[in-house]
């Protein structure tokens, strides 16, 4: 978009806010969510949990009086608005919605408030999940801190990817929820009848962060990676080490076997659609329950299930996290500042999250997400999102994350639609950055190639 979109559903008023409005009428009695703030515009991507979120900013201006406005953009249109605000000398944007795989060079690049220079009595609440500690940033190390980092953002959504599964398929031909990928390999043989249902739609397509989200799962849940453990300082490049090799030969062996024929080609909208039209009996995508059990957008209402991502025997599911964290830019006017945290603040409580929930968006807030809601059928993906975030890692904690995604962007796309073998697409890979993170100034040795 050119300009800032006030995005509303006038039927949320009614409807989904009438529904929820019981679980934030504390927000009246708080000083800090009265309706004396500055008007603030929230820069975010459009997201199949965006409607939950623009539901809850519905009920939060509902509850406070205050004005927020939306700027919905696709994901890299939302990064760039993002950097070029930052840059400018005010932003046109109170509230920065960013994702896991960009934090970094907003942090880095000091672009942000710290939280508690703007008001120092605040905090994090203790329920809120801090995703691998991404919402601290220690600027001596350079890296994510919880004991000796600042506090720069509030999370927003809990972004990882989840197996969604056809529920009522499974019960019909009496298939288990799979741990490990040969698992899924075997229950995505079973449902596997194209064209009219494909076992499993994988997305392969080139993005900003799109196929190397969908691939982590894979390769990281077999011993592999990018880096060799950033957190602590090793930028040794593993993405062609065997490990991470056969994590690609699995998603590789999936597709061919069970798969959609053109796997290169799927976005992460083809690969929901896909479910939603009942042409697929597994996807491994972010939460999207809120599309599959409205009857205007699916035909498999109450028909898929949900669990944590497989893994390799003898490895932990590791889902990488996609998150989102709300950061407020320190080019702004100290009102519009305070303004901006006072949403914060609001949306980080345990009402406004259950609110949130309600509203068809998972809640970053273990209060929420492990409360008596998780049993019901409605929040029935609650159970594996909250068995899933444990072992959640963060996939970059460097300000060349786009530079590398880049990379393997087109590494994986073109290793999935054949177009170079496995190895030498890792092996590329794994030249190209290191290549850009020693210009960088880091020391990134390399392993071995791999065999071509």
């Amino acid at each position: 978009m050119n300009n800032p979109e006030r995005v509303r559903s006038m039927w949320a008023r009614c409807g989904a806010l009438a529904s929820v409005a019981s679980t934030a009428l504390f927000v009246a009695a708080s000083p800090a969510w009265a309706a004396d703030e500055a008007p603030i515009t929230i820069v975010i991507n459009q997201s199949p949990w965006f409607a939950g979120f623009e539901k809850t900013v519905e009920l939060y201006e509902e509850e406070t009086g205050n004005s927020v406005d939306l700027d919905v953009n696709p994901f890299a249109g939302s990064l760039e608005k993002q950097r070029s605000a930052v840059r400018a000398a005010e932003s046109p944007f109170d509230i920065l919605v960013i994702n896991a795989g960009f934090f970094v060079e907003m942090y880095a690049g000091g672009f942000l408030k710290p939280l508690k220079e703007i008001a120092p009595d605040f905090s994090l609440d203790p329920a809120i999940y801090t995703f691998d500690d991404s919402v601290y940033w220690n600027a001596e190390t350079k890296l994510p801190d919880a004991k000796d980092g600042r506090l720069m953002t509030v999370p927003i959504n809990p972004f990882i990817p989840l197996l969604h599964y056809r529920s009522d398929l499974y019960e019909e031909k009496g298939l288990q929820v799979p741990e490990t990928w040969d698992q899924l390999l075997a229950n995505a043989k079973a449902l596997n009848e194209p064209p009219q249902m494909y076992g499993i739609v994988q997305r392969g397509a080139r993005g900003a962060f799109d196929v190397t989200f969908d691939m982590l799962p894979y390769i990281t849940s077999h011993g592999g990676g990018i880096f060799r453990d950033q957190k602590n300082g090793d930028f040794t490049v593993i993405i062609n080490s065997p490990e991470t090799l056969a994590g690609l030969e699995t998603y590789l062996k999936i597709a061919k076997e069970a798969g959609h024929p053109s796997t290169a080609g799927q976005s992460q909208a083809n690969v929901i659609q896909n479910m939603a039209t009942g042409h697929a009996g597994h996807i491994l995508a972010v939460l999207a329950a809120s599309t599959f059990d409205d009857p205007n957008q699916s035909i498999v209402v109450d028909k898929v299930g949900f669990a944590p991502p497989p893994h390799a025997e003898g490895y932990p599911s590791s889902p990488p996290l996609g998150h989102w964290l709300g950061g407020i830019p320190k080019n702004i006017p100290e009102d519009r500042q305070k303004a901006a945290l006072a949403f914060l603040d609001w949306f980080q409580s345990e009402p406004a999250q259950k609110a949130y929930a309600e509203a068809g968006s998972p809640p970053v807030s273990r209060a929420v997400l492990e409360s008596d809601m998780a049993k019901e059928e409605k929040y029935r993906w609650m159970e594996a999102l909250a068995n899933a975030l444990p072992t959640a890692q963060l996939t970059f904690v460097i300000p060349q994350s786009a530079e590398v995604l880049a990379i393997t962007e087109l590494g994986f796309n073109q290793a999935i639609s054949g177009e170079i073998p496995p190895a030498q697409a890792l092996n590329r890979m794994a030249e190209e950055i290191a290549a850009v993170m020693t210009k960088a100034g880091y020391e990134a040795p390399t392993l071995d190639p791999l065999p071509e």
